[in-house]
C-alpha cells in the first residue's frame, strides 16, 4: 500500500480503498488510468482486480516470480503473484486452509489467472523429483480439462463451460504434494446444439483435425468437420485463433503425463467418436408417423465403438419400453421423440465421461498420505451472465453467483469484524444490500423457483414450460424481485415476451425465457438405454453407467436440484477456509488490445459486486498497519522519533500521530496496529513524508553541489574567455571574406547589365546566364495548362527568343500528345463524326456552335420501338441509324410523326407498321437545310420511275447528328447544302413549291398564304 501512495499521481491508485471518492465513476477512471499504462492489476484491500489486456505482457517471467517471493503484500505493485504468495505464506504461518475465488465474465481471463497461480506454486514451492511429478500432473490436467470442458462461444474462443474447484494440497513444509478437482454443471446441451458463431467442445475438432489417419480409420471418422451434424450447427468449425492440430498434440502429451495408458486413451477417443456418429443418426417416418432409421452406417459405428448390440440400440432409439404389470410393451417414437432420445444419449455419454475423466485425474494427482495437509483451493467459476436470450443454463449460473455473492459479503464482513475484535476496535455496522431475499426466492423449500420447477417436472399430466410459468405467477406474484409479462405494468410488458420471467438480481435485472426449462431440468434417459450402456464393452461407458442405481425405481434428481446440492456443499466447504478474491474484467468485447470500453467495465464492476466490497472495506477504517511498519516509514516526520526510537512501537506511533495533528476521530490505536479512518489523512502523512525526504536530501546535496559548482564555475569562466576571443577572431575573418566576395559579385552584375546587348563575353556571360536561369524558373511555374491557351506564354528576353519559341512548340506538342493519348476509342469516333459535322456546317448554319458539346448517339430509336414487320422487311439491309422525325405532306404540308431509318442502302420513312417511302441513296441528288436554327431538312430525289414520290420534307430535332450519320453511311457529304433564303421543292414533275424561312420570337412551321411552307426560327446567341 505504501507503493500505492507514492505512485498515486502517476498511474492512479493501486488500492481502491485509498480513493478519495468511492464512487463508481472514480473506480472506473482509476482502472482506465492504470490500464492505459499496461497496469492491469489493482487492489481493493486484499481483493485483486484484473483487467484483460488481450495482449502478452512481460510481467510473468521467472524474474518477476522471484521478486514477489516472500515479500509483504502491499510492498510491491499489485500482481497475481503477490496474492498467490501471500495466501501461501499465510497458510504456512497459520496452518489453515485457504481458497482463491476467481470470477468474471466469459473471456475475462479467469482460466489464465488460475494457470498463473498454478505456475507460480510450481516454481516457488520446494521441489524434489516426486514433487515435480505431482506438479507436472496438476499443470497438465489443464489442457485435458480444457479440451473436454471448453468451447468457443460468442464472447470467448476458449470459454470454460463448467465450473472448476481445484484443491492444491501442501504438507507441513510447504511442499505441493497433491491436488483434487471438483467440477460443476457441465454445459451438456452444447454437445447436441450450438448457437450460430459457437462451436462444440474442443476435443471433437482436435480429434477430427489432429488424429492420425490410422486412428480416424479405426474410429470410422473422416478428416472433415462439415461431415458431422454436431460440429456444424454454429457454422464456424474453423477459427483463426485456434490450432486444433497443435492442441491435439498437447492433449495427447498431457494424457501421457497424467498416467493414462493406451487402453484408457483408446476407450476415451472411442467415446468421443461415438458421440459424433450418434449425431449423424437420422430418422424417417413410416406411414403412421413412427420413427424409422434410414441408414444404419453411423448406428453400426456407434454400436461397434461402444460395444453394444446394434439391433438393441436401434430398438432403444426408436421404441420406449413400458412395463405394464408383468408385461413389457414397446411404444414407438415419433421422429421428434427419437431425435430427443438420441441427443439425450449423446449428452449423457459425454457428461458421464467428463465426470469419469475428472475422477481419473484426481486418482493420479491426489495424495493418499494420511498425514495432515493444508490446501489452497482455486475456484474458477462462471461469472454473472446476461445474454439477449437467457435460458436454463444462465438461470443456474446466476443462481450460483447469487450464492457466491452472499458468501463473499459474509466472509468479507466476517474477516473485517474479526480483525476489529482482535485489535480491540469497536465494530461499526455496515450498510449493504443483503441478497438473501433473492437466494430465498430461488432456493426456498416448497416456495422457491427451484421447488416449483421440480414439481412441474415430477407431476403427472401435461406439464409444459408455460404451465411452469403459470405456477410461478401463482406462488410469487407479489415478490418484489420477480415479474412476468402477465404481472408487469404496460411499460415493462413492452420489454418482455409472454414466455419470460424477470428476476432482479443483486447485479441487475435478467429476463429468462422458460422455453426448454423442463426438458433441460429433467435431462431424462430411459432405463432401457441405461441398461444397454451398462452392458457396453467400452470400459469407460460401462463404468460410468454401472455407477447409476438402476434398480431404484425412484425418479432421479433433477439437474437443478443436483446443482443446488453441490453448490450448498461448495459454500459449506468454502466457509471453512480463508478467502482470497480475484475479479477478472474484460476490457472490451472485440478482444482488441488497448481498447477500454467504459460501459462494459461499468457493467462488470456492478455485476461482480466490486462497489459492495469497496464499501465494506471503507465502512470503518480505510488504512491499517502494524506499529513497527508504520513507525519505520514515518519516524522522520517527528523530531522525537527521528532518527531512532528506543521505546515501545505503540508509544512511538502515538507520539507521531499527535505530532502530525491527527484528530481523535481520525485514528484508533489497536493492540498491534494503527487504524486510520480517511485516505486523505494518510495522503497528508505521505505528502509530508515525501517532502521530508526531499528536505533531508536537499541539505546534503546543497553543500556538495555548492563546493563542486564553485570549482566548476572558475574552470568554465577561464575556458569561456579563451573560446570567446578565438571565436570572435574567426568570425571577423569570415565577415571580411564575405564582404570582399560580395563586392566582386555586385561589380560583375553591373558590368553584365551594361553590356547585356553585346555578344557573349567575359563581362556579360554570368549576367546572361542569370537572365536565362531566371526566365526558365519563371517559365517553369507559369506554363500554359491547355492547348487552347495561346496568350499566357511568358515574353522571353532577347537572348532567349529562339530558345523560348522552340520550348513553346515542344510544350504544345507535348500537351497535344497527352491529349491524344487520353482519347478513348468511343471519344475518337465522336471526334471523327464531329469533324464531318464541322466540315459541313461550320460557319454556315446558325445553331451549329450549340451542337458541338452534345454527343452523338448510334441511334435514337431502339429495335423494340420499331414494328416487327418493318424490321423483318429491312433487317437484311442492316439498320445503321434511326431517329423520330416530323414529315410534312407535299400537298398541304400537314405534319406527320414518322420514324426515319437509315440502312446500308436506303433511307426509310416509317409510319408504325407501314413503310411510307423508301429513298435509295443512289436516287438522292441533294439535301438542303437553311442557315437558321430550325430543324427542317429537304431531300431532293431523282425520279427515274413515274411512281417515285417527289422531294421529302422532314423536321428533325437532331439535324446535325442525323445528317452526319447519313453523310457517312451514304457517302453524301458533298450533297448537303446550307441555303440562305427559300428552298425549292419538287412535288411532282413540273410542279414546284418552296420552303420559306424567317426569324421570330417563337419557332413555328405553317402553310403560308402563298402556298409555301413557312418556317420561323429563333435567333441563337453567338458566343
Amino acid at each position: 500500500m505504501e507503493s500505492a501512495l507514492t505512485a498515486r499521481d502517476r498511474v492512479g491508485i493501486q488500492d481502491f480503498v485509498l480513493l478519495d471518492e468511492t464512487t463508481e465513476a472514480a473506480v472506473i477512471s482509476n482502472l482506465k488510468k492504470r490500464f492505459n499504462k499496461d497496469l492491469i492489476y489493482t487492489y481493493i484491500g486484499t481483493l485483486l482486480v484484473s483487467v484483460n489486456p488481450y495482449k502478452e505482457l512481460d510481467i510473468y517471467s521467472q524474474k518477476q516470480m522471484d521478486v514477489y517471493m516472500g515479500v509483504n503484500f502491499f510492498e510491491l505493485p499489485p500482481h497475481i503473484y503477490a496474492l498467490a504468495d501471500n495466501a501461501y505464506h499465510t497458510m504456512l504461518t497459520e496452518f489453515n486452509n485457504h481458497f482463491v475465488l476467481i470470477s468474471g465474465e466469459s473471456g475475462a481471463g479467469k482460466t489464465e489467472a488460475s494457470k498463473k497461480i498454478l505456475q507460480y506454486y510450481a516454481v516457488s514451492c520446494p521441489s524434489t523429483t516426486l514433487l515435480n511429478t505431482v506438479r507436472d500432473k496438476m499443470l497438465m490436467s489443464n489442457p485435458v480439462l480444457e479440451a473436454f470442458g471448453n468451447a468457443k462461444t460468442l464472447k470467448n474462443d476458449n470459454s470454460s463451460r463448467f465450473g472448476k474447484y481445484m484443491d492444491i494440497q501442501f504438507d507441513s513444509q510447504g511442499d505441493a504434494v497433491g491436488g483434487h478437482i471438483l467440477n460443476y454443471l457441465l454445459e451438456k446441451s452444447r454437445v447436441a446444439h450450438q448457437n450460430h458463431g459457437e462451436r462444440n467442445f474442443h476435443i471433437f475438432y482436435q480429434l477430427v483435425e489432429g488424429g492420425s489417419d490410422n486412428l480416424l480409420q479405426q474410429l470410422g471418422l473422416e478428416r472433415d468437420c462439415q461431415r458431422y451434424n454436431y460440429l456444424t450447427q454454429g457454422q464456424c468449425a474453423t477459427v483463426s485463433s485456434i490450432n486444433d492440430r497443435n492442441d491435439w498434440k498437447s492433449v495427447k502429451n498431457a494424457l501421457q503425463v497424467i498416467d493414462f495408458d493406451e487402453t484408457n486413451t483408446g476407450h476415451l477417443f472411442e467415446v468421443v467418436a461415438s458421440v459424433l456418429h450418434l449425431g449423424n443418426v437420422q430418422f424417417d417416418a413410416d406411414g403412421k408417423g413412427h420413427a424409422l432409421l434410414n441408414d444404419n452406417t453411423d448406428l453400426d459405428w456407434v454400436s461397434n465403438l461402444l460395444g453394444v448390440d446394434a439391433n438393441k440400440l436401434l430398438e432403444d432409439l426408436t421404441f420406449r419400453k413400458i412395463e405394464a404389470k408383468r408385461e413389457q410393451v414397446l411404444s414407438p417414437f415419433t421422429i421428434d421423440h427419437a431425435i430427443y432420445v438420441r441427443d439425450a444419449l449423446a449428452k449423457a455419454i459425454y457428461g458421464q465421461t467428463f465426470t469419469w475423466l475428472v475422477n481419473r485425474i484426481n486418482e493420479t494427482i491426489e495424495n493418499k498420505d494420511s498425514s495432515r495437509k493444508t490446501v489452497i483451493g482455486l475456484l474458477d467459476i462462471y461469472g454473472f451472465e446476461v445474454f439477449y436470450v437467457n435460458s436454463f443454463e444462465q438461470f443456474c449460473i446466476n443462481y450460483c453467483n447469487e450464492k457466491l455473492q452472499q458468501l463473499f459479503i459474509q466472509l468479507t464482513l466476517k474477516a473485517e469484524q474479526e480483525e476489529y475484535e482482535a485489535e480491540g476496535i469497536e465494530w461499526e455496522p455496515v450498510l449493504f444490500f443483503n441478497n438473501k431475499i433473492i437466494c430465498d426466492l430461488v432456493e426456498e423449500k416448497h416456495r422457491g423457483i427451484i421447488s416449483v420447477l421440480d414439481e412441474e417436472c415430477l407431476r403427472p399430466g401435461d406439464a409444459t414450460d408455460l404451465t411452469f410459468l403459470e405456477r410461478l405467477e401463482e406462488k410469487m406474484g407479489n415478490h418484489p424481485h420477480f415479474v412476468t409479462h402477465k404481472l408487469a405494468d404496460k411499460m415493462i410488458r413492452k420489454t418482455m415476451e409472454r414466455g419470460d420471467f424477470r428476476l432482479l438480481h443483486y447485479a441487475g435485472e435478467v429476463t429468462y425465457c422458460v422455453v426448454g426449462f423442463l426438458d433441460k431440468n429433467n435431462d431424462l434417459l430411459y432405463r432401457n438405454i441405461k441398461d444397454l450402456m451398462c452392458r457396453s464393452k467400452n470400459a469407460i461407458v460401462s463404468e460410468c453407467f454401472s455407477s447409476m442405481d438402476l434398480d431404484n425405481k425412484k425418479r432421479p434428481e433433477t439437474v437443478v436440484t443436483q446443482f443446488k446440492s453441490s453448490l450448498l456443499k461448495l459454500t459449506e466447504m468454502l466457509m471453512a477456509k480463508e478467502a482470497w478474491y480475484i475479479r477478472c474484467l474484460k476490457s472490451n468485447e472485440s478482444k482488441q488490445q488497448g481498447q477500454f470500453d467504459e460501459a462494459l467495465i461499468r457493467h462488470q464492476v456492478k455485476y461482480l459486486g466490486l462497489m459492495e466490497h469497496l464499501r465494506v472495506r471503507r465502512a470503518g477504517f480505510a488504512y491499517r498497519r502494524k506499529y513497527e511498519d508504520f513507525l519505520k516509514r514515518y519516524k522522520p516526520l517527528c523530531p522525537a522519533t527521528w532518527p531512532h526510537w528506543r521505546g515501545q512501537p505503540a508509544d512511538g506511533v502515538e507520539l507521531l500521530a499527535q505530532h502530525l495533528g491527527y484528530l481523535p476521530d481520525e485514528y484508533k490505536m489497536g493492540r498491534t496496529k494503527i487504524f486510520i479512518r480517511h485516505p486523505r489523512t494518510l495522503y497528508a502523512t505521505e505528502d509530508a513524508y515525501e517532502k521530508c525526504k526531499h528536505d533531508l536530501a536537499t541539505r546534503l546535496q546543497a553543500k556538495y553541489k555548492g563546493y563542486k559548482a564553485k570549482g566548476e564555475f572558475r574552470k568554465q569562466k577561464e575556458a569561456a574567455t579563451k573560446i570567446e576571443s578565438c571565436w570572435r577572431g574567426a568570425q571577423a575573418r569570415k565577415e571580411k571574406e564575405k564582404r570582399a566576395w560580395a563586392v566582386k559579385v555586385i561589380k560583375k552584375f553591373i558590368n553584365g547589365y551594361i553590356n547585356r546587348g553585346q555578344a557573349k563575353n567575359t563581362d556579360n556571360s554570368e549576367y546572361l546566364a542569370f537572365v536565362r536561369q531566371s526566365y526558365l524558373n519563371r517559365l517553369k511555374n507559369n506554363l500554359p495548362k491547355t492547348v487552347l491557351d495561346k496568350t499566357t506564354w511568358l515574353t522571353p528576353p532577347s537572348v532567349l527568343t529562339e530558345a523560348s519559341e522552340m520550348l513553346r512548340k515542344l510544350h504544345y506538342r507535348l500537351m497535344v500528345r497527352k491529349y491524344v493519348r487520353g482519347i478513348t476509342p468511343q471519344k475518337k469516333v465522336q471526334l471523327q463524326m464531329k469533324f464531318v459535322t464541322s466540315s459541313i456546317f461550320k460557319g454556315k448554319k446558325e445553331n451549329y456552335p450549340h451542337s458541338i458539346t452534345q454527343p452523338f448517339v448510334n441511334s435514337r430509336i431502339s429495335d423494340q420501338e420499331i414494328n416487327m414487320g418493318v424490321l423483318s422487311m429491312i433487317r437484311k439491309e442492316q439498320i445503321k441509324y434511326s431517329v423520330p422525325v416530323i414529315k410534312y405532306d407535299r400537298n398541304g404540308f400537314k405534319p406527320r410523326p414518322r420514324q426515319f431509318i437509315l440502312t446500308q442502302t436506303a433511307a426509310y420513312v416509317v409510319e408504325e407498321a407501314k413503310i411510307k417511302q423508301r429513298v435509295l441513296y443512289m436516287s438522292l441528288k441533294g439535301i438542303s437545310v437553311s442557315n437558321l436554327s430550325d430543324g427542317i431538312i429537304v431531300f431532293h430525289i431523282t425520279r427515274e420511275d413515274p411512281k417515285q414520290k417527289g422531294d421529302l420534307i422532314i423536321q428533325c430535332d437532331h439535324l446535325f447528328e442525323c445528317l452526319t450519320q447519313l453523310s457517312i453511311i451514304a457517302n453524301k457529304q458533298s450533297a448537303i447544302k446550307v441555303v440562305q433564303g427559300s428552298i425549292k421543292v419538287e412535288i411532282q414533275p413540273g410542279k414546284e413549291t418552296a420552303v420559306d424561312f424567317s426569324t421570330g420570337q417563337e419557332p413555328m412551321v405553317y402553310k403560308a398564304k402563298n402556298g409555301h411552307l413557312m418556317v420561323v426560327a429563333t435567333r441563337t446567341r453567338t458566343r
